[in-house]
């Protein structure tokens, strides 16, 4: 017959082994650069992120909608095909907080990446690829937002 003591003990047994072995969701550490997502604007993000202003470039393309009628959920497509790539972000000039998303990227990792934004008003928006010495290269589009998702 199952006591409480039993299940108790049990669970914290169980408990110990899933934190072992790395499988509990809350003694995950995830690599997370909070300066980088609280900067308020694109220059301040790119310095958190370990490079300079960004260079133009045709190996960076961003898709997306021209007019978005709901700025809660705009879509967005990210890709590079530049050589040596480590992360791929998107930032949203006129956001509260610009770095909306950033993508870590490996060689074994295709830079090639679907998200949604959440865009207070219509803003400039960057795709920005950073490689391993820290050059960063964007492309930008514009999106004209008819229904702002920030509390607007």
């Amino acid at each position: 017959m199952q006591n409480r003591r039993k299940v108790l003990k049990n669970s914290a047994t169980v408990a110990s082994l899933l934190a072992l072995t790395g499988l509990m969701p809350q003694l995950a550490h995830a690599a997370f650069n909070k300066v980088a997502f609280d900067a308020k604007n694109i220059a301040e993000a790119m310095k958190a992120l370990g490079s300079g202003a960004p260079v133009e470039s045709k190996d960076v393309t961003i898709g997306g909608p021209d007019i978005a009628e709901n700025g809660a959920v705009v879509p967005f497509t990210l890709t590079t095909t530049l050589p040596n790539v480590k992360h791929l972000a998107l930032l949203v000039e006129k956001n509260p907080s610009a770095l909306v998303a950033l993508f870590n990227v490996t060689d074994s990792v295709e830079a090639n990446f679907a998200t949604r934004a959440k865009m207070g008003q219509s803003s400039d928006v960057y795709a920005v690829a950073i490689t391993n010495d820290g050059k960063a290269f964007y492309s930008k589009k514009e999106v004209k937002v008819t229904l702002g998702g920030c509390g607007g």
